[in-house]
Parts: structure tokens; C-alpha cells; sequence
């Protein structure tokens, strides 16, 4: 591979902001400089440009079977949309079966991922069963690279663990140097809301919002943070925190010293449960687990970002079609017409993070151009073991880097997007800045709105212990 010269552009990363050029030489960053001179190296001009290492999004769901299908992104649709969006490295899910060796589950994900990812990534693992075999097995997944085991307080008789399990799964974390990372919410409590709207009729989208209220996560979060400090005040990383009551609890550990840690995602700063409100059968483009919730919720979520309680923005992508047939996929959201609770939860975004964030973050001066490279890249790959090969530009690092325009508009649209479902849940929305041109490992993949990657040349990223700041 010929050396690469990147010139004239603004770098950009969590700690600073200068011109300077950058030199690569293969897969890695090779110089960082002003006025670098390479004969015969490839030139692109980042004139204008913020030069910032590619996004990571470490909550992702390609292909994950839920509630009688499975999500309409595969690894390589999926991976390809991130690319557009400046997105170049994904940590993605792998789920155990009830009563399997965690192994079988890597071995499926490694399967579903190879020769289709076109960007790197890696893999957490949920953990189902959490038996005396599955605990000892923990430790060969973070020697295998998955140091990341999730564990859920929701979803009775599917994903759901009692309070015991979470805690022997806590003390194992903290032996053999891997992190838990919690759905929080009250499980039990919910499923008794849930079988009571049904049995009054109540069918529509909202209630399950309804039925999910925040304080179900915020008791749920509580909880889960008590568990890691019985555990000997044992890391623990919130996913997909969505509410107040939550991020309440996260403040409360973290101002006594503990190692809580919790990341957020775009549908929460910008949308709300008035989105459940959309006519007919609309609302279910929005039925996720964490539920939306009503606006005021968002305001809070921004204070937690620029506070540092909230350390991360990622996505939960997980979409499911609203229509039967969008590219031969089959009934997916339609599937809880009638019956709220089975419509399948998630909903596309791996593709308009680093620009929501941008515009709602940057653009209205909520947080810095270096805070939302630290909230998209350099946190999510310090948490996740990938620190400092990826989420920074530094020499030695791997080249992977986002030429952003911060002046240039787009609108986001199902009808230009590359995910491959059939709506966007922010339709229409006019945002500013945009990827114009992404490297991954050297290679320039998106360039002027065409992809030039190739499919199945992500690699899988082994990750090693957690960096965890205060």
C-alpha cells in the first residue's frame, strides 16, 4: 500500500485541536506534522476539513435474532453504513444460547461476520446462563479478546438474570480483568405492566413506552450499581441509559468514588415519546428497549455529557422494517400489529450518529468539536480495550480517519441512507456536518458519497483490559 499524505486539515481529538498534516504508512499513522514532504505518497487535500479518528460504535445488533426475526442489518450492510457516517469500528453482540458454552456463540458471530464486515470490529458477549462452566469460560473469552459480557435485568425467560447471577458475574469480571455491561431495568415489574395493558386492550405502540416508565430503569440502575459495590466495587458500564432516574444513580456512584460508567444514544437526546404518538402504526418505529421518554428527560442526557456522567454515545442499532418485503426481508414490525409487546424492539442509527451528535452537540455549542470525538472515539475505545490502536490520531495508531466537513448540511432520509431498512426515525431532519471522506486502516472505503471498501475486509479486534478514567 502506498504512503498517504493527508494535508491542510484541522486535527481534531479529545484532548486537542490544531493544523497539522498527516502522514500514513500502511495500515498505520506513520507522522503528525506541519509541512510534512513525501515523495510519490498519495495526496488529499483537507483543506477546511476536521481530520478526526474514526467513530466507534461499541452497541450494535447485526443480524440478532428477536421476537421471530432478526435484525435487518447483516454485517455487511450494517458496517457499510457506519463507513458513510464516519463510523469505522463497531463492537457488535454475540448471544449465548440457554445452557451453551460461550464459545459456540463466538464461533456464530465470528461466522455472520467474516467475509461481510467492512469495517473492523468486535464482539461483547451476552450472557444467558450464568452457570459455574459459564463463569469459568469468562475467562477464555478475554483471553480470546471478548472482554465485554452483558447481562440483562429485563426481558423475564429470554435474557433475563436474578440478582444473584449479576453478582457472581461481577466478582468474576473484576478476577479476570472483563466488564459487565447492564441493560438496567425492572423486568419483573414491567412484565406485569405489560400483561396488564393487554389485558385492558391497550395494543397501540405507546404502551410500551407506558409500560416501561422511568423509574423501572432508574431502580433497575440503582440496583446493579449496588451489586458492583457489594462486589468489592467492581466496574460496571450502564448501556443504552435513556432516563433521568437512571442517569441519577450513575451521578450518585460516580460522585462517591465508584467505578460506574454508562453511554447514552442519539434517539434519546433527539427524539421523544410524542414520537409514539405518530398516527396508526407509525409509533412502532420508535419501540426500543429502553422505551423513548418525554422531552424534558433530553436536557438532562445533554448535562450528563458535558459533566463526564455520561461517558459514551453509541447507537443500539438494531433495526427491524416497518413494511413486509423492503429487499425480500420478511415481516418484522408489523409482526406486533395488534399486540404491542411483539413488536420487535430497536431501531436503525449506526449511520447518523456522528452527525446528529455533531450537529445537536457542536453545531448549538453544547459540547466541543474534542468532547464529541471523545464521547464517539476515544472513550468508547479506552472502556472497550482498543486504546490507543483506535479512537485517537497519534503515531503508531491504526489509520483510521474521518475527513468531517463541519459546514456542510444534509438531511437525513430513508430515501439516501444505506442501512438497509425502510425508514428513518429522523426523517427529514436537517443536520450539519457530514464524513466526506473515511479511511479505514489506510484504505480510503467512502469517498464523495461512493463506497470504494471491499466486502469481508473488516478484520475482528481482539481487545485487551479496559481503560477506566474517572
Amino acid at each position: 500500500m502506498p504512503k498517504t499524505l493527508i494535508t491542510g486539515g484541522t486535527i481534531v481529538t479529545a484532548a486537542d485541536m490544531y493544523k497539522a498534516d498527516v502522514l500514513i504508512d500502511g495500515e498505520k499513522i506513520a507522522a503528525i506534522g506541519t509541512g510534512l514532504k513525501v515523495a510519490g505518497a498519495k495526496r488529499i487535500d483537507a483543506s477546511r476539513m476536521y481530520v478526526i479518528p474514526g467513530g466507534i460504535d461499541v452497541h450494535t445488533h447485526m443480524e440478532l435474532p428477536f421476537g421471530g426475526t432478526m435484525a435487518s442489518d447483516d454485517f455487511e450492510t450494517g458496517t457499510t453504513a457506519a463507513a458513510f457516517g464516519g463510523t469505522t469500528t463497531i463492537v457488535d453482540f454475540a448471544v449465548q444460547g440457554f445452557g451453551e458454552p460461550l464459545e459456540t456463540a463466538r464461533d456464530l458471530w465470528l461466522k455472520k461476520a467474516r467475509g461481510k464486515a467492512v469495517v473492523d470490529y468486535g464482539l461483547h458477549m451476552i450472557v444467558r446462563d450464568v452457570s459455574d462452566q459459564v463463569l469459568r469460560e469468562m475467562e477464555t473469552m478475554v483471553g480470546d479478546g471478548i472482554s465485554s459480557f452483558k447481562l440483562f435485568m429485563a426481558y423475564p425467560g429470554v435474557f433475563m438474570v436474578d440478582d444473584a447471577a449479576i453478582f457472581k458475574a461481577l466478582v468474576r469480571s473484576a478476577e479476570i480483568g472483563g466488564l459487565i455491561c447492564m441493560h438496567a431495568e425492572n423486568g419483573g415489574v414491567i412484565d406485569v405492566l405489560v400483561k396488564k395493558a393487554l389485558a385492558a386492550k391497550h395494543t397501540e405502540p405507546k404502551w410500551h413506552a407506558l409500560t416501561r416508565p422511568p423509574e423501572a430503569e432508574g431502580e433497575a440502575t440503582g440496583r446493579a450499581f449496588a451489586l458492583a459495590e457489594m462486589a468489592g466495587g467492581v466496574p460496571l458500564y450502564i448501556v443504552h441509559l435513556s432516563a433521568a432516574q437512571a442517569l441519577e444513580q450513575v451521578r450518585l456512584f460516580r460522585d462517591r468514588g465508584l467505578p460506574a460508567y454508562a453511554e447514552t444514544c442519539p434517539q434519546y437526546l433527539f427524539l421523544s415519546y410524542d414520537n409514539y404518538e405518530e398516527p396508526g402504526f407509525d409509533g412502532a418505529k420508535y419501540v426500543m428497549s429502553p422505551p423513548l421518554r418525554e422531552k424534558w428527560h433530553q436536557d438532562e442526557l445533554w448535562k450528563g455529557l458535558q459533566r463526564n456522567d455520561l461517558q459514551v454515545v453509541s447507537t443500539d442499532h438494531c433495526p427491524f422494517c416497518m413494511k413486509e418485503g423492503f429487499r425480500g426481508l420478511p415481516k418484522q414490525k408489523e409482526l406486533g400489529r395488534g399486540d404491542f409487546s411483539k413488536i420487535p424492539n430497536g431501531a436503525p442509527g449506526v449511520e447518523t450518529r456522528m452527525a446528529l451528535l455533531f450537529d445537536g452537540g457542536v453545531a448549538q455549542g453544547r459540547i466541543t468539536a474534542s468532547r464529541w470525538v471523545e464521547l464517539t472515539a476515544t472513550t468508547p475505545a479506552k472502556i472497550m480495550g482498543l486504546f490507543p490502536r483506535k479512537g485517537t490520531l497519534a503515531v503508531g495508531s491504526d489509520a483510521d480517519i474521518v475527513l468531517w466537513d463541519p459546514k456542510a448540511t444534509q438531511t437525513l432520509s430513508a430515501k439516501t441512507h444505506h442501512m438497509r431498512v425502510d425508514y428513518n426515525p429522523y426523517e427529514g431532519r436537517k443536520v450539519k456536518g457530514r464524513a466526506t471522506t473515511v479511511l479505514s486502516r489506510g484504505e480510503v472505503i467512502v469517498a464523495d458519497g461512493k463506497f470504494l471498501g471491499k466486502t469481508g475486509r473488516g478484520k475482528f479486534l481482539k481487545r485487551g483490559r479496559p481503560i477506566l478514567q474517572r
